[in-house]
């Protein structure tokens, strides 16, 4: 009688990216990611020792995890957490995924937020709380205030910003401008749902797993973006900065609705893969 074995690392790695592959863009980092999660070891471990055995519970534990992926659930609900600016950020199906493309947002942020001084800066839409975070990190002198209609995703932010120690942000419930009560701020910035109810992406891969309420903005994907900027200039001080991430095909729409509202300074940016993301205008008032 053949005695069954757990497989080595090496080989796990193998034959669990070979299972990927038709299912992620990246099926090898995606291997590595969830087995050293699962040995609870970083992933050098994994090349550092290919020809170790993982323990039973290690690798149960990883074939639970690698069953999900293959259904297409992302690494970052599988594991309950993703990087975003530094940040180890936990996110729940109750909250969008922060990507790479939304950090082009914080740094153009930055560039219009002076580096010292008590300024005022909110977060429309915070999910996880990933933009408003990064921006309370930078200016720490800063008053950051984070809204969201979901009061569960404000538990997700709340708790990255209390387990990162972050003492300058403020979280409040409300659909977009309706939670500032009047206030003005320097700086707003939002990464709102910008895809249209029609677009089949939506209910295929990843993007089924994530909070439909932070993807999807009517029939053309502008709804939100359309009330934020008709919100904004009643939110923000003279000479205040708008951004806000939009689709790589809404580049030119969205900045012409900024000039037809009367924001000045209007520009579109290109993300890392040369599409435009992020829109940025100026309210003069």
């Amino acid at each position: 009688m053949i005695e069954k074995t757990t497989p080595t690392l090496q080989k796990l790695l193998s034959a669990a990216t070979q299972q990927l592959a038709g299912v992620s863009a990246s099926p090898r980092l995606d291997t590595e990611i969830l087995l050293a999660a699962a040995l609870d070891r970083p992933r050098s471990y994994l090349h550092a020792w290919p020809e170790r055995v993982p323990e039973p519970q290690q690798a149960a534990r990883f074939a639970a995890w690698l069953t999900r992926r293959q259904a297409g659930e992302p690494v970052a609900y599988l594991l309950g957490r993703r990087e975003f600016w530094s940040l180890e950020l936990e996110v729940t199906s109750d909250t969008l995924i922060p990507r790479p493309e939304t950090e082009l947002l914080v740094e153009l942020a930055l560039e219009q937020l002076p580096a010292h001084g008590a300024i005022q800066v909110v977060d429309l839409g915070a999910g996880s709380g990933a933009i408003a975070l990064a921006l309370a990190v930078e200016r720490p002198q800063a008053h950051v205030v984070a809204t969201d209609s979901s009061l569960a995703a404000l538990a997700v932010a709340r708790r990255n910003a209390q387990r990162l120690h972050i003492a300058n942000v403020e979280f409040r419930q409300g659909d977009w401008c309706a939670a500032l009560t009047g206030e003005r701020f320097d700086l707003i910035a939002a990464n709102p749902p910008y895809i249209a109810v029609t677009d089949p992406g939506w209910r295929e891969g990843a993007l089924r797993f994530e909070p439909s309420a932070a993807l999807i903005a009517g029939q053309d994907g502008l709804d939100a973006l359309r009330v934020i900027i008709a919100q904004a200039p009643h939110c923000l001080k003279p000479g205040g900065w708008l951004l806000m991430e939009h689709g790589y095909d809404q580049g030119e729409t969205v900045p012409r609705l900024l000039s037809a509202q009367g924001f000045s300074e209007v520009s579109d940016h290109r993300d890392a893969a040369g599409l435009p993301r992020i829109a940025r205008a100026r309210w003069i008032g």
